[in-house]
């Protein structure tokens, strides 16, 4: 049974965990976290869902007028589950990382290593005001892959083994062997382009996959969305310009493309859309720079 919020003058602050996140992280990120949150007034509640659609489901009935903050203990399949919730209510959250990428906190300039570091961004009580990117009624923080970097989520996730980013590396390898330029359709704030790409990614901040710098120069409060294209090139150069994505330094790359825009739709067949690293829904998608949408510890 889930205790709700008892009212404006009684706040509690929800604390959304993932325990298996990060092989274990998520549990001790959270026995670290909450006696920082406790003694700085926070009156906890736990929550915790079997999977993402039942800690969706159990937060959104949680979170009711009167609930100070909601704060997520986990990756950014964790976070990107609060989003759904929190965006657009004012209701701040917080972020203590315990996730393989955590590029959501990465992205928001936050602790990644230390959940007691976290929970002290959370306890000293400032907040700040970031944009978030919306698809249908799905909100995310990062970036929609929907090319190359789509297909490759596709394998990993179907692997049971390895763990982590090695299972992204293998990913990424087998699809090298047969991957081929993709036809898009695209329009850009109303502006339509039929080109073809290795990927196309969307973003709101600049990175995925664990630090992986596609949308380099994104802001997360700037009201727009980064549209970066790779045009079509060999599997020998992907393979090289692959290591430059780390440092952003592939912006260099005369078949990069970015365009800034407030609404994008991307299409391409047989592609199957990622944001924050969970899979949305086949293109093509509809994406919406929607400012100010989050409140977030920072």
């Amino acid at each position: 049974m889930i205790d709700y919020c008892r009212s404006v003058a009684d706040p509690e602050t929800m604390v959304l965990v993932n325990p298996t996140s990060g092989k274990g992280r998520g549990a001790r990120a959270a026995t670290a976290a909450l006696p920082v949150l406790e003694a700085a007034g926070h009156r906890v509640r736990l929550l915790m869902g079997s999977d993402a659609a039942d800690a969706e489901a159990r937060l959104r009935a949680a979170v009711r007028p009167g609930c100070r903050a909601v704060i997520a203990v986990g990756g950014d399949g964790l976070v990107h589950t609060a989003l759904q919730v929190v965006a657009g209510t004012g209701v701040p959250l917080g972020i203590i990382p315990a996730g393989t990428g955590n590029d959501i906190a990465r992205s928001a300039g936050l602790p990644r290593r230390d959940p007691v570091a976290a929970a002290r961004v959370v306890a000293a009580g400032h907040t700040r005001t970031l944009d978030l990117a919306r698809s249908g009624e799905r909100w995310f923080a990062t970036v929609l892959a929907a090319g190359f970097d789509a297909i490759v989520n596709e394998r990993a996730n179907a692997m049971r083994w390895p763990r982590g980013q090695m299972r992204y590396n293998i990913a990424t390898v087998a699809e090298l062997r047969t991957f081929r330029a993709l036809p898009y359709q695209l329009e850009l704030d109303g502006r339509r382009v039929a080109t073809e790409a290795m990927l196309v990614a969307v973003g709101n901040g600049p990175s995925f996959g664990g630090g992986l710098q596609i949308c380099a120069g994104a802001q997360l409060d700037d009201g727009l969305l980064d549209v970066v294209l790779i045009k079509p090139m060999s599997r020998t150069e992907l393979v090289r310009t692959y290591p430059k994505l780390f440092k952003g330094t592939h912006v260099s790359h005369p078949l990069y493309e970015r365009h800034l825009v407030r609404q994008v739709t991307v299409a391409a067949p047989g592609i199957v859309g990622y944001a924050d690293g969970e899979r949305i829904a086949a293109l093509p998608l509809t994406v919406r720079a929607v400012p100010g949408a989050l409140e977030v510890f920072a």
